[in-house]
């Protein structure tokens, strides 16, 4: 990233601090991501639309330019421990996918206290039911759809690609999730240690039953796992685990490790003004459009 950018970047929140001194860091983020140019090339073409048997809504980010024919789609899960985060703070991710052809799909779902395991994820298998069912009216192909989030996201993102069942009783269609991408997402973290996976889970009859890694199988849609050694909330061995245990079975799977980036980070790099920690965009995106047929 160019200095210039950092400290104009800088330089103007500073100079609206009073009005964004209380907002989320991927709220923030997002602006910064505006500010800096991240919403040339993409559109946001529906807000708040209501879906499942919640209350929940949805926001649809699509390319800012002619296109030919429906278009890929990405449902795409933010993270927050399961305790926190909003669709809107994070249209740094879904202008980013947007601006590279793909029609993005950002669900909100319930969270802890709210709800424990599994109610979060059901609610995914909602979106992923309202994606199914209406994708095609904003331009969509429900036949070239996959799953991607980021932290509590990608566990979201990846239960749903290896547990076919609730999806199947969501009512979709198997076969509906063509791929998926995890970015520094928990598949393999029993027993339970941190205090947000306790207060998610704990409360389950069946531990297992909680984690990815019990579902992996032989014929689960193509997964790439991210992942960072200097991840310290969300270890590398989760994506490390599965992929061996996918890799065994036969299954599709790849694993990128990118060294010395943060839990954070690794979401920061979707955005404009840190797209040069790393190439998790051109990395998940080159993956996408291998399996979607882009």
């Amino acid at each position: 990233m160019k200095r210039g950018l950092v400290i104009g970047g800088l330089g103007l929140l500073a100079a609206v601090g009073g009005v964004l001194a209380f907002t989320s860091p991927p709220r923030l983020l997002s602006y910064y991501d505006r500010v800096a140019g991240g919403t040339e090339g993409a559109q946001l073409v529906a807000e708040g639309v209501a879906f499942g048997s919640h209350g929940q809504s949805l926001d649809i980010w699509a390319p800012h330019m002619p296109t030919h024919g429906p278009l890929p789609v990405v449902i795409f899960w933010y993270g927050g421990g399961w305790v926190k985060g909003d669709r809107t703070s994070y249209a740094f991710a879904g202008r980013a996918l947007a601006r590279e052809g793909f029609l993005v799909v950002i669900p909100d779902y319930r969270k802890v206290p709210e709800v424990r395991f599994p109610a979060f994820l059901d609610d995914g298998a909602e979106a992923a039911k309202w994606v199914e069912d209406n994708i095609a009216q904003h331009g969509g192909d429900p036949a070239r759809v996959a799953v991607m989030g980021h932290s509590a996201g990608a566990y979201q993102a990846v239960m749903l690609t290896l547990d076919a069942k609730r999806l199947a009783a969501a009512g979709v269609a198997p076969g509906f999730v063509k791929a998926g991408v995890g970015l520094s997402g928990p598949y393999d973290f029993y027993p339970f240690t941190s205090e947000r996976a306790i207060d998610a889970m704990s409360q389950w009859p069946h531990p297992e039953e909680t984690q990815p890694i019990t579902f992996a199988r032989a014929d689960a849609p193509p997964l790439l796992l991210v992942t960072s050694d200097g991840d310290e909330t969300v270890r590398a061995k989760n994506a490390n685990n599965l992929g061996a245990k996918l890799t065994r079975l036969g299954a599709p799977v790849e694993v990128k490790n990118y060294g010395p980036l943060d839990h954070e980070e690794v979401v920061m790099a979707l955005s404009v003004p840190f797209r040069g920690k790393g190439p998790v965009l051109a990395d998940s995106v080159a993956f996408l459009r291998r399996h979607l047929r882009q």
